[in-house]
């Protein structure tokens, strides 16, 4: 939310796509609420579960003039990266992603669990599960180590002073 909050023009309102579709996605969007509703930050659902809604739904964000957009974490906007990264240069609406392939294809930023700590993780899981662990035995571990990427590119291209504060927070800013 904090991000949002630095990249949103004050009193704009921020976007939180959605995937109706998938109850994960749903959650999240309700936790972002939660934690707007604490902050006193204006917060709206944008819901998209197919490709088609994707374009309709950033229309949507357009007209209403809304701030900035954090794209929840959801394989549908993981596979549709490339378009959301076209609508947010078509529209100039700043994006934060969850995932660095999202920053990588032209998206503003990321900000979430490095993927490579969760795959080493998985592989550790699977190694135990071979030698004879019963997966229910495990225990459920969660991410610990988060990954804040800026797109430098991205925020000239949109027109976008990134705050001082945020590239120092940055653990990379890709040119």
């Amino acid at each position: 939310m904090e991000l949002a909050r630095e990249l949103a023009q004050p009193g704009t309102t921020i976007g939180v796509l959605v995937n109706t579709d998938n109850p994960t996605t749903v959650t999240e969007g309700k936790n972002v609420q939660k934690g707007a509703a604490a902050l006193d930050l204006p917060i709206q659902i944008v819901t998209a579960s197919t490709e088609g809604q994707i374009d309709r739904a950033f229309a949507a964000v357009a007209q209403q003039k809304m701030g900035a957009v954090i794209v929840s974490s959801d394989p549908l906007f993981f596979i549709e990266r490339n378009r959301l990264v076209v609508l947010q240069a078509r529209y100039g609406i700043p994006m934060i992603f969850a995932d660095r392939e999202q920053a990588e294809a032209g998206g503003l930023i990321s900000y979430g669990a490095s993927r490579l700590d969760a795959y080493r993780q998985a592989g550790n899981y699977i190694g135990r599960v071979l030698k004879g662990e019963k997966p229910g035995d495990l225990p459920v571990v969660l991410p610990t180590k988060y990954i804040l990427l800026v797109k430098s590119k991205t925020a000239k291209a949109l027109s976008i002073s990134l705050p001082p504060s945020l590239l120092a927070r940055a653990d990379e800013v890709i040119e």
